[in-house]
């Protein structure tokens, strides 16, 4: 940790006069500086500092405060609350400070064990003795005997000549493979693995607009409420109704590259069973196990509330770093509600004034600093990676104007509601197409259009008006009747109930329907489109509702999903053919009635 390193360039310390809980005041005449990090005690129990009255600075401690009283020796360490950036990550399971929950030296993290265990990497140089080397340069590839090749990376404060680079081989991701005279003339160690600070977002040469959709597989969202890559999206939802299953789904399904997963105030028994699954789930696209391209950082309610604040930001620097390495990184955030929660319980103990619902008045603005994390970027080798932040937030009592989430959405593009009458209903995913929505659907039109879907525009906005009339008009029904409503809205309902049990539910246990490509999405779009088109034509035509819904086919297009697998063009062909011949019947023997 930068705590270790820093101890010995920093001799600042004080003196503990007050401490309640995770929060400490003590008194000193030596400089410390804003956002610190310190040990405290013998133990050297890590900490920051928050704030500076005078001689006193105020601290937070990142672990288990039991048994400090005041007297005891605060020390600083001259560098911001930082963690270690490197190929030993992916695979691994931390807590929030990034110290490993597996594999290391005991069964459980120990007050003040910072040191992750070293792994083995093959290392072969990309750079050469004498060669200028600038910030973010990728130094050499790595490879571990199993797992994702990686990049030895530049870190991104620092830049010079290459005195000296190790020959290919096995080496430590904790020893120099090099060392680098920098533009200042002081020689500096080149390693796998490099000391960043959490709370400041690594550089890169330029954010770039969105261009493509992250695809999800689930069509709800892919097709209805898409998110882009490098995008802020947020899945709102009370106790049950999905949020961290479906977190686990887009974590196996997206195309990303690399999947970091933030598990922040969540219970200790639903965390060691996404630990349980991700461990024996399969990566669909190398049939590898999941984990490899995985980081799962492991929050849980029980932990201490500081280091749950400092776990998202030790979440999205570490996304960063894959990204910067030219990869496209996902970050599931589960939930950022417990986050805020954390910020409330360190405010209250600092006795700030309250805001909105308790929570600190400066909440807007860390929310903020979070999601704006997120971008499709050219990072500082001139490689395109991309960051998409998807959060989860818990609203006491499923009230979606609380402050977190209403403040969430300020910054978010994706909006993805989750409903609780669906989810008790077994419909997944419980999202609910009349109160979500995406800002991301301009940009993304055109991406569909060039890949096989031109009316996908057209088909969502007619997905979305027969949704909301079904809505509207299943109230009137409870009023009067289903059965006194005119043919055609009976066949609106029709239409509605399609795009809801054949479309929008999704089983993610089926082997055929629990990813659907956008070459499959589009195709079961024009097949339901057409399909109320035809119905409206055969209602005109004289035909009553029961007799539509009662075609056959009509039941077939209730199962495409779960029946017709993915590359079978040719099945949903025949399938459209004999609708449009169950139809023409219809509308034959509609005339001839006339």
């Amino acid at each position: 940790m930068a705590s270790q390193n820093g101890s010995e360039r920093q001799n600042a310390t004080a003196l503990i006069e007050w401490i309640s809980g995770p929060v400490l005041r003590a008194r000193s005449e030596d400089p410390f500086q804003i956002n610190e990090a310190v040990l405290v005690g013998d133990r050297r129990l890590l900490g920051e500092v928050i704030r500076i009255q005078g001689a006193e600075i105020v601290v937070q401690i990142y672990e288990s405060t039991s048994g400090l009283r005041p007297g005891v020796l605060v020390q600083g360490t001259g560098l911001p609350l930082s963690i270690r950036l490197g190929p030993g990550l992916l695979g691994g399971i931390f807590d929030g400070l990034l110290r490993p929950l597996f594999g290391a030296q005991s069964h459980y993290v120990q007050a003040g064990m910072y040191t992750q265990p070293g792994k083995t990497f093959h290392f072969k140089p990309l750079v050469q003795n004498g060669q200028q080397l600038d910030p973010g340069s990728r130094v050499g590839e790595l490879r571990a005997a199993e797992g994702k090749p990686q990049y030895c990376l530049l870190p991104p404060d620092l830049q010079g000549r290459v005195l000296q680079i190790l020959p290919e081989g096995d080496y430590s991701d904790t020893q120099a493979i090099g060392t680098l005279e920098a533009t200042d003339g002081g020689q500096h160690d080149i390693a796998m693995s490099h000391l960043w600070p959490v709370r400041l977002p690594r550089p890169i040469t330029e954010r770039l607009p969105a261009d493509s959709p992250l695809i999800t597989g689930q069509r709800v969202l892919d097709s209805l409420f898409p998110i882009a890559r490098g995008g802020r999206a947020v899945l709102p939802g009370g106790f049950g109704t999905g949020k961290t299953v479906l977190q686990e789904t887009l974590a196996k399904w997206a195309a990303a590259d690399i999947i970091v997963y933030v598990g922040c105030g969540e219970r200790g028994n639903e965390m060691t069973g996404i630990l349980h699954e991700f461990a024996a789930l399969q990566d669909p696209k190398t049939n590898r196990p999941l984990l490899e391209r995985t980081v799962i950082i492991a929050n849980t309610s029980n932990m201490p509330v500081a280091a749950r604040e400092a776990s998202i930001y030790t979440g999205v620097t570490v996304a960063e770093y894959y990204r910067d390495q030219g990869l496209h990184v996902a970050l599931m955030a589960d939930s950022t509600t417990r986050w805020a929660e954390a910020l409330r319980e360190i405010s209250g103990r600092l006795g700030e004034l309250p805001g909105e619902g308790g929570y600190p008045p400066y909440l807007s603005s860390r929310l903020a600093e979070f999601y704006e994390r997120a971008a499709h970027v050219r990072c500082l080798d001139g490689s395109l990676g991309s960051l998409t932040i998807i959060g989860a937030v818990s609203p006491p009592g499923a009230d979606l104007s609380e402050p977190v989430s209403m403040h969430t959405k300020r910054y978010v593009r994706s909006f993805w509601a989750l409903d609780r009458g669906r989810a008790h209903a077994r419909f997944y995913p419980a999202i609910d197409p009349l109160q979500s929505y995406s800002e991301d659907i301009p940009v993304l039109e055109s991406w569909w259009r060039d890949n096989g879907n031109p009316q996908w525009a057209s088909d969502r906005r007619r997905f979305l008006t027969l949704l909301e009339q079904q809505a509207h008009l299943e109230r009137m029904a409870r009023i009067i009747g289903k059965d006194v409503l005119p043919p055609r809205q009976q066949v609106t309902l029709l239409a509605a109930s399609l795009i809801n049990e054949g479309f929008l539910r999704q089983s993610a246990y089926s082997p055929v329907d629990r990813f659907a490509s956008p070459a499959r999405q589009g195709t079961m779009m024009r097949i339901i489109v057409r399909l109320a088109e035809l119905a409206e034509q055969a209602v005109d035509a004289g035909a009553s509702a029961d007799e539509i819904g009662g075609l056959p086919v009509f039941r077939k297009l209730e199962r495409m999903a779960e029946e017709i697998p993915e590359g079978s063009e040719d099945q949903f062909r025949q399938l459209s053919a004999e609708m449009e011949s169950a139809f023409a019947t219809l509308l034959e023997k509609g005339d001839h009635a006339r």
